[in-house]
């Protein structure tokens, strides 16, 4: 049985992505002081950008720490919707952080399904016990979009349901997209929600619904075996406060 979620709703954007910084420091140094390594998962979107800029500036173990990618856009590394260029102008190249500790999603495949089986390989040989077990992120950030989507799994998708694998190809529409699944997101020490905004006050309500399908709002599928913790600002957690 997983324990219950951990909800905190802040007054503004700003207070959500101080709370964010604060716990996520705090998480990476609890893991290199444990372990000597801590796995950070990384979300794309508008929401975690300052996050990471905030990130940039903190005194963080850098050696120690290894980026993941929860999902990427199957875009080149400089192309603007890329998750991976979104964080390399606000946190990487900012803190001049290590570059062999940054594993991105690559997306030079001939096709999707390739590059995803090519980043399953990739973990496979970075994370710890990761060849005889399902690896164990530190912690993992994620978002939900207004249809309650989060990395790539989007509503009604095949994506759902891979069981057997680390990393699938999501869909959005016809767009393909790399993205990590559920029983690897699910193995998590910590995953940590941030959503921002009225809009998705709706998908909220669904997932945190003891009736609503998670197929149709698969953030209600992220049940971490460790700590699931939702951090929202006002706009969106009003129905929390």
């Amino acid at each position: 049985m997983t324990a219950a979620p951990i909800v905190e709703v802040l007054s503004d954007r700003p207070a959500l992505v101080a709370r964010a910084a604060d716990l996520v420091e705090a998480k990476i140094k609890q893991a290199v002081k444990e372990r000597g390594f801590c796995s950070l998962v990384l979300s794309g979107g508008s929401t975690p950008r300052p996050l990471y800029e905030e990130l940039a500036r903190r005194p963080l173990p850098l050696a120690q720490l290894h980026l993941f990618f929860g999902d990427e856009r199957y875009v080149a590394p400089d192309h603007r919707d890329s998750n991976y260029r979104m964080v390399r102008l606000a946190w990487l190249e900012p803190a001049g952080f290590p570059v062999a500790n940054v594993h991105a999603m690559n997306t030079d495949a001939p096709e999707p399904a390739q590059a995803a089986e090519a980043h399953e390989q990739m973990l496979k040989r970075v994370l710890p016990d990761a060849e005889s077990t399902t690896p164990q992120f530190d912690i993992v950030l994620l978002g939900m979009g207004d249809d309650g989507h989060t990395a790539s799994l989007f509503p009604g998708t095949d994506a759902l349901g891979v069981s057997d694998r680390w990393v699938t190809v999501g869909y959005k529409g016809t767009d393909p997209r790399l993205t990590l699944t559920l029983p690897l997101l699910n193995k998590a020490r910590t995953v940590m929600f941030l959503v921002a905004g009225a809009s998705k006050q709706e998908a909220l309500a669904q997932v945190f619904s003891e009736t609503a399908d998670g197929q149709n709002y698969p953030a209600k599928l992220i049940q971490p075996i460790g700590e699931l913790c939702w951090l929202m600002d006002r706009d969106a957690g009003k129905n929390f406060a």
